[in-house]
């Protein structure tokens, strides 16, 4: 199936297996050796459960959708099958743009580097050019507020800090998809109001795509143009 022309994301009928016994130390190898040897058919083995049950999403370019329901609901996997991070075991996932994801931030960080350096290599990961960098470098910096530790190694970093410059260079990146989970979990709460207020500048933009996971369904409502309900991996409802 061809992706629509609107469309810069689709999931078609996308199924998530994942083992108990091995879903904390998968390697990457295992996964993408996975997509060569996918079941035709839907049977688990045990110890086997499935994250997510034929999940069909498509967004348009500009759009601005919310991922909701509880812990375990297959809300963040669908964001790391979205990002690469891992790989559908049956069903298609095609996008069109590239992609800042803010699922765990900062995972890209060497502790051994500076706050400065680690903003070369992480913008780097996310598809920033040199160029990029050196023109959002005051930016990033400014937004994370951390100026007077930024050339400190990262790993004296509190939580706090590492948290914030993470979200930092995702923002200011030029990504035309961002991802975002849990966005009130970064910082305080000023620092919290001062990402919403980027996510807010990023919608108006309206050629940025954004999906964001939440508990806060009122924030959702506020944000985002239609809301999906998830449950057990699976869609229960959708909302406007």
């Amino acid at each position: 199936m061809q992706m629509s022309y609107e469309n810069i994301i689709e999931l078609s009928n996308v199924w998530k297996k994942y083992s108990m016994s091995d879903i904390f130390h998968r390697s990457l190898r295992e996964d993408i050796m996975n997509i060569f040897s996918r079941q035709s058919d839907k049977k688990l083995k045990q110890d086997e459960f499935w994250a997510l049950k034929n999940i069909n999403i498509s967004l348009k370019r500009g759009e601005c959708i919310g991922l909701y329901g509880p812990n375990g609901a297959g809300k963040s996997t669908i964001l790391k099958l979205i990002a690469h991070v891992t790989y559908p075991t049956l069903g298609t996932i095609k996008v069109n743009g590239s992609i800042a994801p803010l699922i765990e931030i900062g995972a890209g960080f060497h502790p051994d580097l500076t706050g400065r350096e680690n903003i070369y290599m992480n913008g780097a990961i996310i598809g920033m050019s040199i160029k990029q960098i050196k023109e959002k470098m005051g930016d990033i910096i400014r937004f994370s507020e951390i100026e007077n530790f930024i050339d400190m190694p990262v790993k004296k970093y509190s939580s706090g800090m590492y948290l914030r410059l993470g979200f930092s260079i995702a923002i200011h990146s030029t990504a035309e998809i961002y991802l975002i989970d849990e966005i009130l979990s970064v910082g305080d709460e000023a620092f919290q109001n001062k990402c919403l207020n980027k996510i807010y500048e990023l919608k108006e933009k309206k050629d940025k795509t954004l999906i964001i996971v939440s508990h806060d369904r009122k924030l959702l409502k506020q944000i985002t143009e239609r809301i999906i309900f998830i449950e057990k991996g699976d869609i229960v409802n959708v909302s406007s």
